[in-house]
């Protein structure tokens, strides 16, 4: 069970008809998909910092959800 193989939604911020914010690496095809530049053939561009940040940011989350802990070394 990761943010890569499921998908995870908050709950509480589930609208119907609506798409809710997830737990995944949504965030780099939302920064995918807004690139106007890129034709969406191979290489894919660089991914800036920021949005490894967020992803990464994101994936700590869900597993403090999950596990009720961060991986160890790794300070949330």
């Amino acid at each position: 069970m990761t943010p890569d193989s499921s998908r995870y939604w908050p709950e509480n911020d589930i609208v119907p008809g609506e798409e809710p914010p997830s737990w995944d690496k949504e965030i780099v095809r939302a920064y995918l998909r807004s690139l106007t530049e890129w034709d969406k053939t191979p290489p894919p561009p660089s991914i800036p910092v920021e949005i490894i940040s967020k992803t990464r940011d994101r994936y700590l989350e869900i597993c403090n959800i999950l596990t009720g802990s961060f991986p160890s070394g790794v300070v949330g």
